[in-house]
C-alpha cells in the first residue's frame, strides 16, 4: 500500500512537471511557434570611435599636425598634451615626430608644458587692432592680421564704417592693405591743386594709359594689348565697324529746295 502511493505521488509529480514546462515554451514561443534564429551580436557603441581613434593615429604627421592647429586656433587656449589627446585623439607623448614637429612650428607656441596658437600679431581686440595699424603709416596687409582672433575682419570692417582705417587693395599681389587714419592729422589740400588734379587730361585709349604708368614705374593693373590681342584670335575685331557711305545727289533724288544751286554741286552726271 505504502509503495502504491508513492508511485502515485511520483506521477503527479510528473505531470505537474510536464505541465510547468509545456507552460514555458509556450511563453517562450507566442502562437505556438518556437524562435530557432539566435539574436543578432551587437558591437559595442565604442567600436566605431576606436576605429577613428585609430586612423587619425595612423594618418601622417602632417595631418595630424593640421588637426592640433586646428585645435588651438578654435580654443585659443593653452593644451596639454592629454587634453590634446582628449580632444582630437592625436597622441603627441606616443608619437614624437608630432610632437617633435609641433614644437618647430612657427604658428604654434610650447611652455615645455602647453601648446597654444601663436598668431603673427598679438592682438585681442578691436582696440588693440587700431592701436596696431597706427603703427604701420605706409599699411599693413590684411592677411597678417586674420588669424589675430576669431572677430578680427569684422572689427575691420568696423573700423573701416567708422573711418579710423581706410581698406585699400594692392595692385602688385591683389590683396587688401589696411591704412590708419589718424583724425590728429587733418589733411587740407588747396583748391589750386584739386584744380590741377582735375584738368589732368588722361588718354583716351587705355594702351597709352598703361604706357604713361610704366614710364612712371607703376604697373598696370590691366593689360590692353594681351585682351585685344585674345579678341582678334577669337575672330573677334576690336576695330571700330566702317562708317556708312554718305549718300550723294544724283538726278533721280527727288528735290525740294530747287531754289538753293549750292545743294547740287555734288550732283552726278549719272
Amino acid at each position: 500500500m505504502a509503495l502504491h502511493d508513492k508511485q502515485d505521488r511520483f506521477k503527479r509529480q510528473q505531470e505537474k512537471s510536464q505541465s510547468s514546462l509545456s507552460g514555458k515554451a509556450a511563453s517562450a514561443a507566442p502562437n505556438g511557434r518556437s524562435s530557432a534564429t539566435p539574436a543578432p551580436v551587437k558591437f559595442s557603441n565604442d567600436t566605431e570611435r576606436l576605429q577613428h581613434i585609430n586612423s587619425i593615429r595612423k594618418a601622417p604627421v602632417g595631418a595630424q599636425m593640421k588637426r592640433v592647429i586646428d585645435l588651438l586656433f578654435e580654443t585659443r587656449q593653452a593644451l596639454t598634451l592629454e587634453q590634446i589627446n582628449e580632444a582630437c585623439y592625436v597622441d603627441m607623448k606616443a608619437n614624437k615626430d608630432v610632437f617633435d614637429s609641433m614644437r618647430k612650428n612657427p604658428k604654434v607656441k610650447y611652455d615645455g608644458e602647453r601648446f597654444s596658437y601663436k598668431s603673427k600679431h598679438d592682438v585681442r581686440d578691436k582696440s588693440q587692432l587700431l592701436y596696431l595699424i597706427r603703427k604701420f603709416p605706409e599699411g599693413i596687409a590684411v592677411i597678417d592680421l586674420k588669424d589675430a582672433y576669431s572677430t578680427v575682419m569684422e572689427d575691420l570692417q568696423a573700423l573701416k564704417a567708422s573711418r579710423e582705417i581706410w581698406l585699400l587693395s594692392n595692385f602688385d599681389s591683389q590683396e587688401d592693405i589696411a591704412y590708419p587714419n589718424d583724425p590728429k592729422v587733418p589733411i587740407k589740400v588747396d583748391d589750386d591743386l584739386k584744380q590741377l588734379f582735375r584738368g589732368i587730361e588722361l588718354p583716351r585709349d587705355m594702351l597709352d594709359i598703361e604706357k604713361d604708368l610704366q614710364k612712371n614705374g607703376m604697373k598696370p593693373a590691366t593689360n590692353t594689348a594681351k585682351r585685344r590681342s585674345a579678341a582678334q584670335m577669337q575672330g573677334i575685331s576690336s576695330k571700330s565697324k566702317p562708317k556708312k557711305k554718305k549718300n550723294e545727289i544724283t538726278k533721280r533724288t527727288k528735290l525740294t529746295n530747287a531754289h538753293l544751286p549750292e545743294l547740287f554741286q555734288n550732283l552726278n552726271n549719272s
